[in-house]
């Protein structure tokens, strides 16, 4: 038995040898070809290297800039991302809250195109439930009937480099009473009113400063939008010390006074004025001095009575075109119903939105953000509080992939101090906007670095010029700057950079935005390799 298991290990060895040798018809086992997976995990072992090595560099550049100095007592949250491969390149502190000022508007301008479409338009109305005799009279009120639309001035459209008007400010209403005029209306016998009822009352959201109501960035929020809701204050010295200080409204209004306490000081003194307003109050109190032949001095500032200013403004405008108003100019805040339908006599149609969308971002216009907002959420009728209307953009937001909880919003332009975002949420936003139809025209609204808008004087003279589109962020204490990169290769990059807390001067914290944004590009200029075409194997 023994030698039997022996004889039979021998047989099986001498086979095994036979089907191993060379000319065998037994065939080996082919060499397996790397996989798909095999080349991927390569492809994807020497990017993920190449954004390492890529990313400490970055760090150690960002590490320097908010290390040290002002920027370093304040809070920043950083990330970058290839938005072709989904790849995080940089974060820092990416899913904490940061205050974004006009970042918000990235969110806002957004949320419109995608729910109004670029080609939307305003219709601004002059209605009437009365009837035009033939005798010229109309037989009731005259209503500018306002539904939003921020641009009812003498704004030159498209917006092209940088702000262009033409005409008197109050261009488009003047059109307006032309066309009552046209329609042989010569007497009014009732009132001019303006109805900005369109929008729930609520002139100023939560977060607002008592300061920002003076000045044209804060302006009242309204249906009805004439000028930017503002009037401008031109203070002129005179010709030798002690003489008077003329100050002038354009356009005249009575919703309007100033009490000038101003005096002209010697030729060469450094200017000295105080400007102060109550809150509710139309009366501006103007103190201090301006030097003898110096130059005047314009103050833009806010209409706290929108509505009543826009009615003031076109009353005035058909009695200067020999229309008689029997009546008075008034506002109109409620929405209660007339009877019958009103009469239409004259109509204004604004430019697309589009137009409107690339205005606000490039010189980052505060009241007409709001506007945008207020429109989207007038789609669905009207709402009852603030907090109704900041609860529209919620799905939107929730629809782009937002996370939960990652947008907290009290307005849409950003000037409310109540707002906060994560950097995370904001380059969701703009991946998402990437991949939309309106794309191009919400890209081309943003400021480009060393070319136009609010992005014109920054980076100019640097490899960012031209290649940073994207949206500055500034109130007290806060300097943001979010958007799209163009590195050298064609590389685009998105990114949000997030200031808080920073009380430097607003140079230092600027200085520092645009070093990033140099870093940004040189250390992620490389395109990182991309997956090969898939090999096709035929049978």
């Amino acid at each position: 038995m023994r030698i039997e298991k022996i004889l039979q290990r021998c047989a099986a060895l001498l086979l095994a040898a036979a089907v191993c040798a060379p000319g065998s018809k037994a065939q080996q086992p082919a060499a397996q070809p790397k996989s798909k997976n095999d080349h991927a995990s390569s492809v994807s072992k020497k990017q993920k290297a190449a954004t390492k090595k890529a990313a400490a560099k970055f760090a150690s550049r960002a590490d320097a800039l908010l290390g040290t100095g002002p920027a370093s007592k304040g809070e920043w949250g950083l990330l970058i991302v290839d938005p072709e491969t989904g790849e995080t390149l940089y974060e820092q502190n990416a899913d904490r809250y940061f205050v974004p000022a006009s970042n918000m508007k990235l969110f806002t301008t957004a949320l419109a195109l995608a729910k109004l479409g670029p080609e939307y338009r305003f219709h601004t109305t002059v209605e009437t439930q009365g009837t035009i005799s033939s005798e010229g009279v109309l037989s009731g009120d005259a209503v500018l009937v306002g539904r939003g639309d921020p641009n009812l001035s003498n704004r030159k459209f498209p917006y092209e480099l940088k702000e262009e008007f033409d005409g008197p400010v109050e261009k488009v209403l003047a059109g307006l009473a032309d066309a009552l005029v046209a329609k042989g209306v010569k007497t009014i016998s009732g009132d001019v009113i303006g109805d900005d009822s369109y929008f729930p009352r609520e002139r100023y959201p939560n977060g607002w400063e008592i300061d920002d109501m003076v000045w044209e960035y804060g302006a009242a929020i309204s249906a009805i939008v004439v000028d930017d809701n503002t009037v401008a204050l031109t203070l002129t010295p005179g010709e030798q010390a002690g003489s008077p200080v003329q100050a002038t409204v354009s356009p005249a209004t009575p919703e309007f006074t100033v009490e000038n306490e101003l005096v002209t000081s010697a030729a060469g003194v450094k200017s000295d004025l105080t400007l102060t307003r109550e809150p509710g109050a139309n009366v501006v109190v103007v103190k201090g001095t301006l030097p003898a032949k110096g130059t005047q001095r314009k103050l833009v500032l806010a209409i706290e009575e929108p509505a009543q200013h826009a009615a003031s403004t076109l009353k005035r405008l058909l009695e200067e075109r020999g229309v008689k108003v029997v009546g008075i100019a008034k506002a109109k805040h409620n929405g209660a119903e007339s009877s019958g339908d009103p009469i239409v006599l004259a109509e204004h149609v604004s430019v697309p939105l589009g137009d409107a969308v690339k205005l606000i971002n490039k010189i980052s216009q505060n009241l007409h953000t709001e506007m945008l907002l207020r429109t989207v959420a007038r789609q669905g009728g009207t709402w009852a509080t603030p907090e109704d209307l900041v609860k529209v953009p919620a799905d939107f937001y929730a629809s782009v992939g937002i996370a939960a909880d990652d947008v907290v919003q009290t307005d849409a332009s950003g000037l409310s101090r109540h707002d906060l975002v994560t950097p995370r949420a904001v380059v969701t936003l703009l991946a998402f906007a990437q991949k939309q139809p309106w794309f191009e025209t919400y890209y081309g609204s943003l400021p480009v670095a060393g070319v136009d808008g609010t992005l014109e004087d920054r980076m100019k003279g640097t490899p960012a010029a031209g290649r940073i589109h994207a949206k500055t962020g500034s109130v007290e204490h806060v300097r943001t700057l979010s958007g799209f990169a163009e590195t050298l290769d064609g590389r685009r990059l998105i990114f949000s950079f997030l200031s808080n807390n920073q009380a430097g001067r607003n140079h230092e914290t600027a200085d520092a935005l645009t070093g990033l944004c140099l870093a940004m590009l040189e250390e992620f200029n490389v395109t990182p390799p991309k997956r090969a075409p898939e090999r096709k194997h035929t049978k």
